[in-house]
């Protein structure tokens, strides 16, 4: 036989190789995907099947295709190359190579489906509520932290930026220029560093590193002014809140209590008034805890990527809670291995 030559098994052994590598094989056994077939559903209850014609592409299909896309930190158009060219992608989806894939328009218009029909925080809560059924997310105490999400930067003029900034976006703008504008991000500096874009303020479970909850403001918006948005008192009562020195306030301290918080926040030190020896020890011994969300925003950074596309807060917050979503699945896998538990119900 020939060096290229096809023996009888060489597919076979090609998959087996493509498993023992394949991310996305723990991701596609270990979850239940049906399960979110009638929250998909919501986002097309209006439309009227009934004169004929049904949707292009199996929704639970399209949405495990947006999942491959923020894992991988794709665009629409690199998403629609990939499904035709990777086989790991297509065994993800469910087709072969004699299959149709959806195409980029395909794929923008399933997103933004979901994103106005508010399905995508749907899908959130739901994979949380079943992480928490299933003993993923504890009691043990939450943490949070804010992170920038970058997009792509604006080339505007100074009146431009100086209108935008004032909420009035210059009115010789064509409507296609409008659209794509990002009006919504700005700019904002940590250290000596300039970023532009946006943040994901996020509450994670502190023992499982479960996301429980997020916002996403402009990049401006400091850290601790999300706090209560990120906070479920009544499910989190007499829980330990961690986060870094950002958030501490003696104001922020009683506020917590009074919600039944047990506020564990780093304090920090003033020109004037240095942390007391006993405060750095108190610093240190949060911290072990508290830098576990450090761990959520690297591994995203890392697989996902740093920077999100789309224009205007609306859109992305809507790749953020896919990304958020990607992450709590990976993550569950994770656990339910360790837990030995076989599938994710």
């Amino acid at each position: 036989m020939s060096p290229s030559s096809k023996g009888l098994f060489d597919e076979e052994f090609r998959i087996e190789k493509i498993d023992q590598k394949d991310p996305l094989k723990a991701l596609s056994t270990q979850i239940n995907w049906e399960q979110f077939v009638p929250t998909l559903d919501q986002a097309f209850a209006h439309i009227d099947y009934s004169q004929g014609g049904r949707p292009p592409f199996d929704r639970l299909l399209m949405f495990k295709v947006l999942v491959l896309q923020e894992y991988y930190g794709l665009s629409d158009d690199q998403m629609e190359y990939q499904l035709l060219d990777r086989l790991s992608f297509q065994r993800f989806i469910g087709q072969g190579l004699q299959d149709r894939v959806p195409d980029a328009k395909t794929i923008w218009l399933f997103r933004q489906s979901l994103t106005q029909k508010g399905v995508l925080d749907a899908l959130f809560v739901q994979l949380g509520t079943r992480l928490q059924r299933i003993g993923l997310v504890a009691r043990k105490g939450k943490m949070v932290d804010a992170s920038f999400v970058k997009v792509p930067v604006q080339r505007n003029s100074e009146e431009e930026n100086k209108q935008i900034k004032n909420g009035e976006p210059p009115q010789d703008w064509s409507d296609q220029k409008r659209s794509q504008k990002d009006t919504d991000a700005d700019w904002t500096r940590k250290g000596n560093e300039s970023h532009y874009g946006y943040k994901q303020h996020i509450k994670a479970d502190v023992q499982h590193k479960i996301i429980t909850n997020f916002e996403v403001t402009p990049a401006s918006e400091h850290d601790s002014q999300v706090v209560d948005e990120l906070l479920e008192p009544r499910k989190e009562k007499g829980e330990p809140l961690y986060a870094d020195s950002a958030y501490y306030s003696a104001q922020r301290i009683e506020q917590l209590k009074k919600k039944g918080y047990k506020p564990c926040i780093l304090e920090k030190g003033y020109r004037n008034k240095s942390l007391s020896e006993s405060q750095q020890e108190r610093n240190k011994k949060l911290s072990s805890k508290r830098c576990r969300v450090e761990h959520i925003f690297a591994w995203i950074q890392q697989h996902m990527g740093k920077l999100v596309r789309g224009v205007g807060i609306a859109r992305i917050t809507a790749r953020v809670t896919l990304r958020i979503i990607c992450y709590n699945l990976f993550r569950a896998t994770y656990l339910l291995r360790k837990k030995k538990i076989a599938v994710l119900v």
